[in-house]
């Protein structure tokens, strides 16, 4: 009847229609629509694809074609680590960006200058996001085939499934010519297996059964515009309501081509960015083609996939981390600053007030610089948990050294090592640990030699934030330990940083667990005693494997703020009994694993390397949520790069 509105719904699935069809059934309702049925060619009925691709199967040229192209790939290529190719398509998000005309162009340029598809240059630039992404150069993606150029006569009318996806690799370690010619090569013999199956093609690489060969699709699509043949005319009060796609793989991408230009269109899982995915491929196109342009040497690996809008985001505005402190403070000052008769440090039943740690730490420096410690030198400290190593900690700064602390627990070997490689100025012991160093100049601390210096603060000429205050060890898990230099300001921004972000200040009740000669030490110690907080060390007699009794002892302080070991974390966090007075729990140096139960306290999760004063992220984590290392410190940048040493996502 006149005025009733008629709404059809269309709902094509790649089960029953590929894209080529769905060109198909449109072009035809155009035809019938416009009375011009008459012109429309016969229908092709699929069972004769289905006849033409079973006569034709070659399962043998296939398994060897794809072993000759996978044989040594042993691990699969997941961009930002996703694995999970199974998905229903729900938490996916979309975005469409069409390439500017002026890069189109170009590309169709050098598609003809080098006698290649431009599928092929879309495809390299593809492997290069992809390799970023999965932090590799050497790529596996699925590519979509269009399953109907060898599917006999009138393929290209008949309505059904005809693609296929397979796997492409691709090395972008190669200079750009050299990569365009080989990709075209390998995609143009891809195209002789496009019937095979993905199941066999995986069979033919090392990954294994249980893993994907890969995580990322490109669909390449021939999307013309218009139409020429049949006047558009004939939708004339149609409406299109609106439409979507979705994929299983978690990441994908379809360029479709329009025979001038070309327009990206991005489904990604939610987190990725669609959006940020389709201009990392804009800028890997307009990359690879401006390389091309130039002669074609530089290699893929090495093109930037971010423009400058998106590296001035990575550089400086993710790192907009500027904090302003005190300049120009050492860090014995800081501590110096604080009230003489508040409580600084706990041990059982050794007790020290700011005013007596002050106090024993002068007459230890009066004492090392009467021994010829000079600026600039450094002073070994070779002594057990207790308020003892703190003091001489605070000496050695005064003095205008630099400490470099030497666990008493270290293998033989490797205490020599450290004394002969930061060749100190002193060693300071005790009576426990002597034997420990060796015949080097050393002080023997519990002999109270030092016990009549003065007790006012010394005063270095030349002594300021400048100069180095401890020098610490690395593992030496590669090669031998390096000596880390670590100056006091950058120590004082530790010790800022820290305060701010985790609210301790005088009063607060804090630890120190790390070993001494783990650089968390110097995080734990230093900002509780420039902030005027109570510092609480458990028994000297309570080792690294002694977990149970640490936590034990750990559970009864009266702690706001506290750092432990990540493996200490994790078995702490799956104690029935949760701390009663903590607030935060500080973790780093080992990645942490997930844990579900809320804990009743924030979980702070810290990175950095040695070289960068202990910590350079820091991020609080959630209970079944991601794992992380947050974000950059105060005064601090971060950045994540490639083997190339270009910036990344």
């Amino acid at each position: 009847p006149v005025g009733q509105r008629v709404v059809a719904v269309l709902h094509f699935h790649h089960l029953a229609l590929d894209h080529t069809a769905m060109e198909v059934i449109v072009h035809e309702l155009q035809a019938i629509l416009s009375g011009r049925q008459h012109l429309l060619s016969a229908p092709v009925p699929y069972r004769t694809y289905v006849a033409q691709v079973r006569l034709g199967a070659a399962e043998a040229g296939h398994e060897a074609f794809f072993r000759d192209m996978l044989g040594d790939v042993d691990e699969p290529t997941l961009p930002m680590g996703l694995a999970d190719v199974q998905g229903d398509g729900r938490d996916i998000e979309e975005a469409r960006l069409p390439l500017e005309p002026a890069l189109s162009r170009r590309v169709r340029e050098q598609a003809r200058t080098l006698g290649v598809s431009a599928a092929s240059l879309m495809h390299l630039a593809w492997a290069r996001v992809v390799g970023v992404l999965a932090g590799r150069h050497d790529v596996v993606f699925g590519t979509v085939l269009m399953g109907r150029l060898q599917g006999g006569e009138g393929a290209d009318r008949a309505l059904g499934v005809f693609i296929n996806t397979l796997p492409l690799r691709i090395d972008t370690a190669n200079g750009a010519s050299d990569a365009v010619r080989l990709t075209h090569q390998r995609l143009s013999a891809l195209l002789g297996h496009e019937h095979a199956s993905l199941a066999l093609a995986q069979r033919c690489s090392g990954v294994p059964a249980s893993a994907p060969l890969f995580s990322a699709l490109l669909n390449y699509r021939h999307s013309p515009t218009d139409r020429d043949d049949v006047d558009a005319a004939s939708f004339q009060g149609m409406h299109q309501l609106g439409g979507e796609e979705r994929s299983n793989y978690p990441l994908t991408l379809s360029v479709d081509d329009h025979g001038e230009g070309f327009s990206l269109s991005v489904l990604a899982q939610l987190g990725i960015g669609a959006e940020r995915v389709a201009g990392w491929m804009t800028s890997a196109v307009s990359q690879l083609i401006q390389a091309l342009e130039q002669g074609g040497a530089a290699q893929v690996d090495r093109l930037p996939i971010l423009d400058g809008t998106q590296r001035r985001e990575v550089l400086e505005g993710f790192n907009a981390t500027a904090m302003d402190y005190p300049q120009g403070q050492t860090v014995h000052a800081l501590v110096e600053a604080q009230s003489t008769e508040a409580l600084a440090v706990v041990q059982g039943e050794q007790r020290l007030s700011y005013g007596e740690l002050n106090q024993r730490a002068n007459r230890l420096a009066h004492h090392l610089i009467e021994r010829g410690v000079i600026l600039g030198d450094r002073v070994a400290l070779c002594l057990d948990r207790g308020p003892q190593r703190l003091v001489a900690m605070l000496a050695v700064l005064k003095a205008g050294a630099a400490y470099v602390p030497v666990d008493p627990g270290y293998p033989a070997e490797r205490i020599a090592y450290l004394l002969c490689d930061s060749a100190p100025a002193l060693v300071l012991v005790e009576s426990a640990t002597e034997a420990l160093v060796g015949d080097v100049a050393k002080a023997v601390l519990d002999d109270e030699a030092w016990a009549d210096q003065p007790t006012s603060n010394p005063v270095v000429t030349g002594l300021d934030e400048h100069q180095l205050a401890y020098v610490i060890y690395t593992s030496g898990s590669t090669g031998q330990p390096k000596g880390v230099m670590v100056e006091h300001r950058t120590l004082a921004n530790l010790v800022h940083w820290h305060c701010q972000a985790f609210e301790l200040g005088a009063g607060s009740h804090t630890s120190s667990v790390a070993g001494f000669g783990f650089d968390a030490m110097a995080w734990e110690a230093w900002p509780a005693l420039c902030a005027g907080a109570v510092l609480h060390l458990p028994p000297a007699s309570i080792g690294g494997e002694h977990v149970d009794e640490l936590l034990d002892w750990w559970l009864e302080q009266p702690l706001q703020v506290s750092f432990l070991p990540t493996p200490v974390a994790e078995q702490a966090l799956r104690r029935e009994r949760q701390h009663p007075t903590l607030r935060t729990l500080l973790v780093g140096g080992d990645r942490l694993r997930q844990f579900d139960r809320d804990p009743g306290f924030a979980l702070v999760n810290n990175y950095g390397p040695t070289e960068t004063t202990v910590v350079a992220t820091s991020g609080q984590l959630q209970p079944g949520g991601a794992l992380h290392i947050g974000k950059p410190t105060a005064n601090t940048r971060v950045y994540v790069l490639d083997e190339q040493c270009q910036p990344v996502p």
